[in-house]
């Protein structure tokens, strides 16, 4: 996460479009997830809550501005997973209404889910006068991990809206979202930057060969420094193809399952085009070795899927790593290992 302060040069443009033109009492930024649509939330809150005399919005400077930046203004609140709080730089602030308190206190692992009990918190927190007299402004990130309930439960304010509140919700997936709340909201879609920009930002960052980090993110620039920043560098994402072959898990084994799992999806998805004279999209191409056996591939792409689906359960992280490498092995190195004993068998 990077600092809501620290603007995104591919954001200035739709930014100031959405300040000129979207009026609604409900905006949807949606996008693919690594463009930023949770810092332009912010800012849009920030520019609407902003009392600045005049010119540019939001100033940075009033007062207004200084507690936005410092999460603690009155009028704002933000709803985001107990599982994302901290990683977006959102933990125990005061400027979002104490929305974790929907999270009964326990040792259970933080969800991500924005689940009912939050949305109300939000519902009752847009019908009181605001503070400060700019109004109230409600962020819900990412709007997808709503449950049904909360999307229900925030379905009959976005119908009958408090005068002064107005709410941004950002995601990734909107077809995820119920129609009925899509149809409330206006629609604000964003996309991947130009690669250059991208890339020059990544650099400014302290980003090593961004190149690789950005196609292995599909183009997704926040998504790429996250990755730099837990220590994935250019030259681990271009051993990985060997590595799995060889079925060593041991470089991979502090990676979070549910990136382990992307990861290898987007291997497999990369050997397949090799194996058919196409491309790859995500490593780069001397990473990828030709001739992988196809009805392997399949069998370790479902696998993977069916892993991906319940990341959330309680698996032994490296016996399950150890497993999935161990499948890629055999998918990516039965063809060169039939190839090569034909070879040993062929000779004199």
């Amino acid at each position: 996460m990077v600092s809501p302060s620290d603007t995104l040069p591919w954001l200035v443009a739709p930014i100031r479009a959405a300040l000129q033109t979207r009026h609604a009492h409900a905006l949807l930024l949606h996008g693919p997830q690594g463009v930023g649509q949770f810092e332009m939330a912010l800012t849009l809150a920030q520019a609407w809550l902003c009392e600045g005399p005049g010119g540019a919005r939001p100033c940075g400077a009033c007062p207004a501005c200084r507690l936005v930046q410092a999460r603690s203004h009155p009028d704002l609140l933000v709803l985001l997973p107990p599982a994302l709080r901290e990683s977006l730089g959102w933990e125990a602030a005061a400027g979002d209404a104490d929305g974790a308190a929907a999270e009964k206190t326990s040792k259970a692992k933080p969800s991500k889910e924005i689940k009912v009990d939050a949305v109300r918190i939000a519902v009752a927190f847009a019908q009181t006068t605001s503070a400060r007299g700019r109004g109230k402004v409600i962020v819900l990130h990412p709007a997808e991990r709503m449950n049904g309930i909360a999307a229900n439960t925030l379905l009959k304010t976005l119908e009958e809206p408090p005068g002064d509140a107005r709410f941004v919700l950002s995601c990734a997936a909107p077809d995820a979202l119920l129609p009925t709340i899509r149809s409330r909201c206006q629609a604000v879609p964003l996309r991947l930057p130009p690669t250059d920009e991208a890339l020059a930002w990544l650099v400014a960052h302290g980003v090593s060969q961004p190149e690789v980090l950005l196609a292995a993110t599909g183009g997704q620039p926040l998504e790429a420094l996250e990755w730099h920043r837990q220590g994935i560098d250019a030259a681990l994402w271009t051993r990985l193809p060997a590595l799995v072959r060889r079925g060593d898990a041991a470089p991979v084994a502090g990676w979070p399952l549910a990136l382990l799992v992307d990861a290898l999806l987007k291997l497999c998805h990369d050997a397949a085009c090799v194996a058919v004279g196409a491309a790859p999209r995500y490593f780069p191409s001397v990473s990828v070795s030709a001739g992988a056996d196809a009805p392997s591939l399949v069998l370790w792409q479902r696998e993977l899927q069916r892993v991906a689906r319940h990341a959330e359960h309680a698996w032994n992280a490296g016996l399950m790593a150890e497993s999935l490498m161990q499948q890629g092995a055999r998918a990516l190195g039965v063809a060169h290992a039939a190839k090569q004993g034909a070879s040993v068998h062929s000779r004199p």
